[in-house]
């Protein structure tokens, strides 16, 4: 009976140290998915306060996204309170269903949103665009051609109204001799001559991932190389007729900006045109 005495002291000590350590493993965990929504939250309220959420999503969901980022916020403050209140509570049985592991996930989601804090989003670039494919149409979804009417004077309309226009009434000749003032960044598409280059703009209906480009050729009298691709340019001109090549190698008829003045711009810090 004395010789058993040492070993079941052991196996209670044993016992009794397990759980501590369990509670221990869990209260990372906890702090783990806290500075996540602490994270995202600060992430979510910088892109409202800088306005770079204008290059990720449409306008129309900036109060959804404050809303999210204040209430992450919240989350994790409140979680940070509950913890201090009663330390057990952030327990956790161990028993969710995810695809990946629970730990794996989190660092994930830290992961991107010290990104997103440390790497500011980019405008969509020239080579987005030929990826994409550009397009002097909008798909039928868009807009009802047949109840379109342009109100606007054309030396008024921006490129989304002339490419409207276009869609409506598509007889480039009607359009000839009308004044022009657009703005858009430059394009170059290898379809088209050494003399001419895209001025183009990038349209966004939900967020960057579903945007598309449009575009109008401009027809110059030199070399496209003197306005390098991406730069953005304010072009007033005058309208004109050319037969020019698509993206099948088949010349079309199409309308064209000639201009009298190209002027080189900073990106505007509302570059897509949203619809």
């Amino acid at each position: 009976m004395l010789n058993r005495q040492p070993s079941i002291t052991k196996a209670r000590a044993k016992f009794r140290v397990l759980p501590q350590k369990k509670i221990k493993q869990y209260n990372w965990s906890f702090w783990l998915d806290s500075l996540v929504l602490l994270s995202w939250g600060i992430l979510l309220l910088k892109y409202a306060v800088t306005g770079e959420y204008k290059l990720l999503i449409h306008p129309n969901y900036f109060l959804l996204m404050l809303m999210t980022g204040i209430l992450f916020l919240v989350m994790s403050v409140v979680r940070g309170i509950l913890f201090f209140k009663s330390p057990n509570s952030a327990s956790d049985n161990g028993e969710h269903l995810t695809l990946l592991p629970a730990k794996f996930s989190s660092m994930l989601l830290l992961g991107v949103a010290i990104a997103g804090l440390l790497i500011p989003p980019n405008v969509l670039s020239s080579q987005i665009a030929l990826q994409r494919g550009v397009t002097e149409n909008l798909p039928r979804t868009r807009y009802q051609p047949e109840s379109f009417i342009s109100t606007t004077k054309p030396e008024e309309r921006t490129l989304i109204d002339w490419v409207r226009t276009l869609n409506a009434y598509p007889e480039p000749d009607a359009y000839e001799g009308q004044p022009a003032k657009v703005t858009g960044f430059v394009l170059h598409l290898p379809e088209l001559p050494e003399n001419y280059f895209l001025v183009s703009r990038f349209i966004v209906t939900c967020c960057a991932v579903d945007a598309y480009p449009i575009g109008i050729p401009v027809q110059l009298e030199g070399d496209r190389n003197m306005y390098p691709a991406d730069i953005w340019v304010e072009i007033t001109g005058t309208m004109a007729t050319a037969n020019l090549p698509s993206e099948d190698h088949q010349n079309q008829r199409k309308l064209v900006l000639i201009p009298d003045k190209i002027q080189q711009i900073p990106t505007p810090k509302d570059p897509y045109i949203t619809e």
